[in-house]
């Protein structure tokens, strides 16, 4: 086999593309990994928020317009690890009736053609690979499991357990946040191995110490270590997908490195760049044979983009916070209906600490003028926050294209009520526990929600099905236009629930590269 041939190339190193490439490796096939990026820098800017989230410093350097024509930089990511560099760690499985078709007020959240139970243990599995942390039975609406999580959850500072106790004592039913940790577990009690659990540096940073599970820790790193078959390439952008002379079977991957265009060709290709770069590749890639786009003959490639709506809320308390690792509990009361609502409003979880320099770079809101003379980093100690996702329901307008040499993102937000609703819900909440003294003293939040640049969760772009007119990958995740060609990253999802994505794409990766194993082996 020459040095430009492979069994699998794998485009991609989140937590996707780095599922595929654990599970395949034992194989002993010659696979290669393709990263745009490189290792992200280790440094203590790691932990800075203002490199972080106010200069944005770990985010791509580009323009992407709106479909209005708007100009955004997109917070993509691209480093060995993808996206899951920056995450929280929140690792979620959907719930059962999420695969399942979900009424809401503004439509309909439709049915997986793949059901929970097929996922289940490749959640299990997923849960154990990204050594999840949390406590079973204690959410209501968690789906069965076959088994416990791996780790005990990572308990609440004092202030959260409060916070927790009274959410308990109104009747609701606070849980645990299952969290991807790495950590020493000693007599069965979970000790930090890094300071990384004793700094609110979690959610939203890159962890200096890897105490996070990403995919580069858990995944990459590992992977090469033990198996010389698995090649990674950084700083690998791959340009376009060319077909055979049938059009049925990808046979060159061209790249763009260090200046030079080169070429790659293996048995199989998985795309798995996240949900709107995999799009972009399709499209790009458009021939003779595709087009509108590799495997765009149902027109589908780019559209459904669904990511949650978001938003983040900071309340301020009459006393200190002092919690550190702040990011602990999480909250379903509300995840299919509320007392007043038949309809879905979504999830509530805590987020790490507001700082400073992020409050800063905020636009204030005028009730902020009753504070004229308390410095931003007061106002950071006094707050406590919180973040919502509300099911964002997939629409083929919504959609992610090039316009020329543009990247357009075309985005209208629907399910809006549900969110605002939502909102209201948790500031309820906040006022009636805040009757405590070591809670609010009075209802007041700092929200924002997230902009169409924010594209965390994202998903939707290339989902799968059983009819290839209306999908564009089957069951297994295969193209339905290719004959080896796969996709492994959020692009499948038909919705997505109200929960974080990331636990749902590495399980599916892993049943996806299942279904590549036969054929390697066959």
């Amino acid at each position: 086999m020459a040095n430009n041939e492979f069994d699998v190339i794998i485009i991609g190193s989140g937590p996707g593309g780095g599922a595929v490439a654990h599970r395949l490796a034992a194989t002993g096939k010659k696979i290669l990994i393709l990263e745009r990026g490189d290792y992200l820098p280790r440094s203590p800017a790691n932990w800075d928020s203002k490199t972080v989230f106010v200069d944005g410093a770990y985010q791509v350097d580009e323009t992407w317009y709106g479909g209005k024509g708007e100009s955004f930089k997109p917070a993509l990511h691209r480093y060995v690890g993808g996206n899951s560099k920056v995450y929280g760690a929140a690792l979620f499985r959907l719930r059962e009736r999420d695969f399942e078709e979900v009424q809401h007020k503004d439509g309909i959240s439709p049915a997986w053609p793949v059901k929970y139970d097929v996922f289940e243990p490749y959640y299990t599995e997923a849960e154990r690979l990204f050594h999840v942390h949390g406590q079973r039975g204690e959410d209501p609406l968690e789906p069965a499991a076959s088994g416990p999580y791996p780790y005990p959850p990572v308990s609440h500072e004092p202030k959260i357990q409060e916070l927790n106790d009274s959410l308990r004592g109104e009747g609701f039913n606070p849980y645990h946040l299952p969290l991807g940790i790495l950590l020493d577990e000693k007599n069965g009690k979970p000790t930090p191995t890094s300071i990384c659990i004793r700094c609110d540096a979690f959610d939203g940073f890159p962890c200096l110490l890897n105490g996070k599970a990403d995919a580069q820790v858990v995944l990459i790193d590992p992977t090469l270590k033990l198996f010389p078959n698995v090649t990674l390439m950084t700083g690998a952008y791959v340009t376009r997908l060319e077909t055979d002379v049938s059009g049925r079977s990808v046979k060159r991957v061209i790249v763009e490195r260090e200046g030079r265009r080169e070429e790659y060709s293996a048995d199989i290709v998985v795309a798995a760049c996240g949900a709107l770069s995999s799009a972009l590749l399709l499209l790009r890639s458009a021939s003779e044979h595709h087009p509108r786009g590799l495997a765009n003959g149902s027109d589908q490639v780019g559209r459904n983009y669904i990511r949650h709506n978001m938003s983040v809320l900071m309340a301020l308390l009459k006393e200190p916070n002092h919690t550190v690792f702040q990011k602990t509990l999480a909250l379903s009361d509300y995840y299919f209906k509320s007392d007043d609502w038949n309809y879905p409003l979504g999830l509530i979880q805590m987020c790490a600490t507001s700082h400073a320099e992020q409050i800063k770079g905020e636009s204030l809101p005028s009730w902020l003028e009753w504070l004229p003379d308390m410095p931003f980093d007061k106002i950071a100690e006094h707050s406590m926050d919180f973040w919502l996702q509300s099911e964002d329901l997939p629409r083929p307008e919504n959609r992610i294209y090039y316009d020329g040499d543009r990247v357009i993102l075309d985005v209208t937000q629907n399910n809006m009520e549900a969110h605002h609703r939502l909102k209201k819900k948790l500031e309820h909440l906040m006022s009636a526990v805040g009757a405590h003294p070591v809670l609010l003293e009075r209802s007041l939040y700092l929200g924002k929600d997230i902009p169409i640049s924010g594209t965390a969760h994202q998903a939707g772009t290339a989902r799968f099905g059983i009819d290839p007119t209306s999908s564009v990958l089957d069951l297994d995740c295969k193209a339905h236009e290719l004959d080896n060609l796969y996709v492994a990253d959020a692009s499948f999802f038909p919705s997505i629930g109200a929960v974080n994505p990331t636990l749902t794409i590495i399980a599916n990766a892993l049943r996806v590269a299942d279904k590549i194993k036969e054929r390697l082996v066959a």
